[in-house]
């Protein structure tokens, strides 16, 4: 007996040595969500379920956060719900997007401070041309021993082509081409439209590939409605694990999630 004690003892011992918390693989869990009118609809309830699907995620990226003063009182309100589930998070959010009338919104990244730094400021990217009707939101965010540059975006809906200013994104590549870049959000298109192509030639590879991320408005057959949300990974990145969060589950709660949002979220653990 005392023999096999000191053998599970002696593998224990080994286990700790050769897999120190610092050659552990490092991770990050990276989620994002287009939360409709966020500012504008949420009561007190509604906000802590939306806490309780992003709680298990370490770096958050919010679209259509409102433009107005209840915008940006709604994220902090979303930071103090998740503080109070077990971990302590920090948020920036962005100015207002330099847009068409009645397209202004703003975006929102939350974290968990033991997991992701924020590696300077955060910034609307100016340099892209007035055909991108919402400038997407840029920040670096450190994990572990690396550094990757992200680039927060909703595309103008459908009606209003969003194939005509997505080929603008490219040029952040090569405006950064010493980061790793994600680009994520809603695009308002499915990751195989030929606009994408480019990307694809890259190695920036969509996260979703098909499945849908937007709900209908009732329910017959299926609540899900078209697949718009992605995250677009850099090649120097891995895909561990990939999903999006289904927030309805049967057809009886569809109301009760379109009040959260007309999308779900999509997420992807990487390193």
């Amino acid at each position: 007996m005392r023999s096999l004690l000191f053998f599970s003892f002696f593998l224990s011992f080994l286990w700790h040595t050769s897999y120190s918390q610092d050659t552990l693989p490092v991770f990050l869990k990276l989620l994002t969500w287009n939360i409709q009118d966020f500012g504008r609809s949420k009561d007190k309830e509604e906000v802590r379920r939306i806490a309780g699907f992003l709680r298990e995620y370490d770096l958050v990226a919010i679209q259509e956060v409102v433009a107005g003063a209840s915008g940006p009182k709604a994220v902090a309100r979303l930071a103090d719900e998740l503080d109070r589930m077990g971990h302590n998070w920090d948020y920036r959010i962005s100015d207002r997007t330099d847009s068409p009338p009645y397209k202004t919104e703003r975006y929102a990244f939350l974290w968990k401070t033991d997991r992701v730094k924020p590696v300077g400021r955060t910034w609307l990217e100016d340099s892209l041309p007035e055909a991108v009707f919402r400038e997407p939101y840029l920040g670096r965010f450190q994990f572990g021993d690396r550094t990757v540059l992200i680039a927060n975006y909703h595309a103008r809906r459908g009606a209003d082509l969003p194939e005509e200013e997505i080929p603008f994104l490219t040029s952040l590549y090569e405006r950064y081409p010493e980061d790793p870049l994600i680009l994520l959000g809603d695009f308002n298109l499915d990751a195989s439209n030929p606009v994408f192509d480019s990307w694809e030639k890259m190695g920036c590879l969509p996260v979703v590939n098909g499945e849908p991320t937007t709900l209908r408005f009732s329910c017959e057959a299926d609540y899900f409605s078209s697949s718009f949300d992605n995250i677009f990974l850099p090649p120097s990145l891995h895909i561990l694990e990939k999903g999006i969060i289904d927030t309805v589950g049967d057809c009886a709660n569809l109301k009760e999630s379109r009040a959260l949002s007309d999308h779900v979220p999509v997420w992807v653990r990487c390193n």
